[in-house]
C-alpha cells in the first residue's frame, strides 16, 4: 500500500508539468499564472512533512496513512473537476497535504516492520516510487494529454488511490508512537513556513530570476526562519522536529551524501528531456522514453545493493554509486549530440544503476542506529532533505541551463563529485556495530518464546 500511494505522490510532481500547456489555454492563464498549480502542490507537502512525526506519534501510523492517502485521492477528484485556475490551486494544495504525510509516513511504517538486517530486501520495493515515477510521469502525462484531455493527469490517480485504500484498510498494522507531547506550535510555524519559503522562492527561481521579489523576500525570509527554528527547537523540551537526532554520526553522515546527490540527480533529470527537445529535436514522447532507463538501472541497483552490501560495505558502494554517477554525467555533459542517440539509452540506464546503488545503501545506514521509538523524527528530517535537494537541484540547473546545457551538466556532475566525496566519511564499522545491536536485542526475545513453547 505504502509503494502504491507513495509512487502517487511523487508522480504528481512531475506528471502536471506536460499538461500546463493544455491548462493555460484552457483557464486562459499565461505561463507565470500556470507556476501556481506546482508550487502549491510543492509549499503544502512541505509545510506538512515537519509535523508528520508528531501526527505519527499522536495518532498512529495506520490512522495517519490512511487519513493522507484518503485525503489525496480525494483531492485528486477534485483537481479534475475544476473549473478554474483558484480553484485547482486550492485543490492541489490538499493534494499536497496528503502527499505531504505519505511518505514520511510510510517509512516510519517500513523501518519499524522490518528488522535492520531485513531492510535492503524491502528496499528493493520501496525504491520503486522513487525510481519510476518521476520518469514515467511526463511520459503518462504527456500521453494522456494527447489522447484525452488533461483532466486524466488526476484522474489516474483515482483507482490507485480507492485500491491503495481499501487494501490498507484490510491488511494495514499499526505502530503506535510513544504518545504525543504538546503540539510544538512555534516550532511548526518556524520550521513549516521557512521550509515551505524556501522551497517555493527556489521553484520560481527559474522562471522569474534570483533578483525578483518573488524570489528573493521568500528565499531571505525561509532562510531566516530557519535558522531560528534550530536554536528554538534544540532548547524547546517537546521539538516538532527532533534536531537531536543528527547527533547520531552515522544519520548525519549519510544524510549530507544524499542532499547533494539528490540534488545533481534531480538536476540531469530536468536538464537532459529540454536538451533532447531544443538540441536533438525530440518531442515530449520521445524525450521522456529516452529519460526513462535511468528508473531501471535504479531497479537494478537496489537489487545490488542487498547483494553487495555485506561482501562491500556501504561506504564503499556509496562512494562508487557516486563516482560511477559523476562519470556518466561528464560522458552526457561532452558526448551528447555528437555520439549516435542509442548510446544516450545505455548511459541513462547506467546514472539509474550508480545513483541507486548510493541511495539504497545510503538510506539503508542512514536507520542503522536509529532507535525504533525515534524513526518518525528520522523520516521527517530524510523527507525534508529529499525535498530541499530536489528542488536546489532544480533551481541550479534551470539556472544554468541559459549559459548551456553542457555547463549545468558538469556542474551536476561537480554536485555529484561532492556526494562521492561525503560517502567517504560514512563508517562501516558502525553499521556492522548496529547489526549486531539489533540482532543481540532480537536474541533474548527469541529465547524467550522458544522458553515459553517448552513449557508444559
Amino acid at each position: 500500500m505504502f509503494i502504491a500511494a507513495n509512487f502517487m505522490a511523487i508522480m504528481d510532481t512531475t506528471i502536471v508539468n506536460v499538461a500546463l500547456p493544455a491548462l493555460g489555454r484552457d483557464f486562459a492563464v499565461d505561463t507565470s499564472g500556470l507556476s501556481s498549480v506546482n508550487v502549491g502542490y510543492l509549499v503544502a507537502m512541505a509545510v506538512c512533512i515537519p509535523v508528520s512525526g508528531w501526527l505519527t506519534h499522536r495518532f498512529g501510523t495506520r490512522r495517519t496513512t490512511l487519513t493522507a492517502l484518503l485525503l489525496f485521492t480525494v483531492a485528486s477528484a477534485l483537481c479534475a473537476t475544476a473549473g478554474s485556475m483558484p480553484s485547482l490551486t486550492g485543490y492541489r494544495v490538499l493534494q499536497g497535504v496528503g502527499g505531504g504525510l505519505l511518505a514520511p509516513v510510510g517509512m516510519t511504517m517500513m523501518l519499524r516492520a522490518f528488522p535492520v538486517a531485513e531492510r535492503l530486501r524491502a528496499q528493493k520495493y520501496v525504491m520503486l516510487p522513487t525510481a519510476v515515477a518521476p520518469a514515467l510521469g511526463p511520459v503518462l502525462g504527456g500521453w494522456l494529454v494527447d489522447t484525452v484531455s488533461w483532466h486524466w493527469v488526476f484522474l489516474v490517480n483515482l483507482p490507485v488511490g480507492a485500491l491503495a485504500l481499501l487494501f490498507g484498510l484490510w491488511t494495514l498494522p499499526d505502530f503506535p508512537g510513544p504518545g504525543a507531547p504538546r503540539f510544538d506550535l512555534p516550532g511548526f510555524v518556524l520550521a513549516g513556513g521557512g521550509f515551505a519559503a524556501v522551497l517555493s522562492a527556489l521553484t520560481r527561481a527559474p522562471d522569474r530570476g534570483w533578483g525578483s521579489e518573488y524570489v528573493l523576500v521568500p528565499l531571505l525570509g525561509g532562510t531566516a526562519l530557519l535558522a531560528l527554528t534550530v536554536p528554538w527547537e534544540l532548547c524547546t523540551p517537546h521539538p516538532m522536529i527532533d534536531l537531536r537526532i543528527l547527533d547520531d554520526q552515522l544519520f548525519r553522515t549519510t544524510q549530507l551524501s544524499l542532499l547533494p546527490m539528490g540534488a545533481a540527480f534531480v538536476g540531469v533529470l530536468y536538464l537532459y528531456p529540454q536538451f533532447l527537445q531544443t538540441g536533438l529535436g525530440y518531442d515530449a514522447l520521445h524525450s521522456g522514453l529516452a529519460t526513462f532507463p535511468e528508473a531501471l538501472g535504479m531497479l537494478t541497483a537496489s537489487q545490488l545493493a542487498s547483494l553487495l552490501h555485506d561482501r562491500v560495505g556501504p561506504s564503499r558502494l556509496m562512494t562508487a554509486g557516486g563516482g560511477a554517477a559523476t562519470l556518466v554525467i561528464v560522458f552526457l555533459a561532452i558526448g551528447v549530440g555528437a555520439l549516435p542517440s542509442l548510446v544516450l539509452y545505455p548511459s541513462m540506464y547506467l546514472l539509474g544503476c550508480s545513483v541507486g546503488l548510493l541511495f539504497a545503501n545510503g538510506q539503508n545506514a542512514a536507520f542503522v542506529t536509529v532507535p525504533a521509538a525515534r524513526t518518525a523524527d528520522a523520516t521527517t528530517l530524510l523527507n525534508m532533505q529529499r525535498q530541499l535537494a530536489g528542488a536546489c537541484g532544480v533551481a541550479l540547473a534551470a539556472t544554468l541551463a541559459a549559459g548551456g546545457f553542457r555547463t549545468g551538466l558538469l556542474t551536476m556532475a561537480g554536485v555529484s563529485g561532492c556526494a562521492c566525496v561525503l560517502a567517504l566519511r560514512v563508517n562501516d564499522r558502525r553499521v556492522r556495530d548496529g547489526y549486531r545491536a539489533d540482532a543481540a536485542q532480537d536474541a533474548p526475545d527469541e529465547s524467550m518464546r522458544m522458553g515459553h513453547a517448552a513449557d508444559p
